[in-house]
């Protein structure tokens, strides 16, 4: 039977965090509502705990050792993550926090945010917006809202949409000419990516047996939402998902001009993670994402 492992001190841990800050032991005494003589007892006891020492201390100041900062790094990681806790435990009406791409921000949620007020008007969503292409993790989001190449084979994934491509621009002149009716037209126009990889409009052409797109001339974004905008301004023709360019669509700010949309493996989700699991109003916040997804 593997030996129990008995942790240090939360409150020491503490005590060392907050002396590395302010390299003074009166002050931390005052936070900590302690003495001086408290605070020194409870380095000693992480620096007995771990066999080293943790502080160097001189007549001026105090500076960590090596295995100081190591201690440090973890104790801060491991009172952050508590104090997040703490938040996502007790209080009850904190909004449900959503990191989320900023074209599925603008293109999917916004257009749909008067029906979630009017269906849930005792809760409240806290929106991040990110502008690169990867959504990085946070601790401190309840869930993601994003793109993946293929659905993962997991409960914690709710399918939102799945993806279909198709060329979208402005319904009335594209770089001074009509919009393009078929392959031979859009050869005349500028091809807008959302992504700086080109696979949208590369996938597209090839399933309507077109080979390559080197004979195309390119605006190039990180972003879909700028190819979006770029395209109803009537720059040229960007290639985008159905779903996102819906709304646009509806409003005649974009047309498809011609074309069946592609479906790919692509989905569009939301990534329930831990703090969200424990949000006193998950069912109702999955129920009402639920009920705006698109089944196929």
């Amino acid at each position: 039977m593997d030996k129990l492992y008995r942790p240090p001190s939360l409150q020491a841990l503490q005590a060392l965090a907050l002396v590395a800050e302010s390299s003074s032991f009166t002050e931390v005494a005052d936070k900590l509502h302690l003495t001086q003589s408290a605070v020194s007892r409870k380095i000693q006891q992480l620096e007995s705990h771990y066999g080293a020492p943790l502080l160097v201390r001189n007549s001026r100041n105090m500076q960590l050792t090596e295995h100081g900062k190591a201690v440090l790094e973890v104790a801060r990681k491991v009172l952050g993550e508590l104090r997040a806790l703490d938040d996502q435990l007790t209080r009850r009406d904190r909004p449900f926090r959503i990191r989320i791409f900023v074209s599925l921000a603008v293109r999917w949620l916004l257009p749909r945010m008067l029906d979630f007020y009017a269906q849930c008007r005792d809760l409240s969503l806290s929106i991040e917006t990110v502008a690169t292409e990867v959504v990085e993790a946070s601790g401190e989001c309840d869930a993601y809202i994003l793109y993946l190449s293929e659905m993962p084979n997991d409960p914690a994934f709710l399918t939102l949409f799945e993806e279909f491509l198709v060329p979208v621009c402005a319904p009335s002149a594209v770089n001074g000419k009509p919009p393009p009716t078929s392959l031979a037209e859009l050869a005349e126009h500028t091809l807008i990516h959302g992504s700086t990889g080109h696979h949208e409009w590369t996938a597209w052409l090839q399933a309507n047996g077109e080979s390559a797109t080197n004979g195309y001339k390119h605006i190039t974004f990180n972003l879909d939402e700028l190819a979006m905008d770029a395209a109803s301004r009537g720059l040229g023709v960007a290639m985008t998902d159905l779903t996102l360019a819906q709304d646009a669509i509806n409003r005649g700010n974009l047309i498809v001009p011609f074309g069946t949309p592609l479906k790919t493996t692509g989905v569009y989700v939301l990534w329930l993670q831990t703090a969200g699991a424990l949000h006193p109003a998950r069912e109702r916040i999955l129920q009402w994402f639920a009920q705006h997804s698109v089944r196929t």
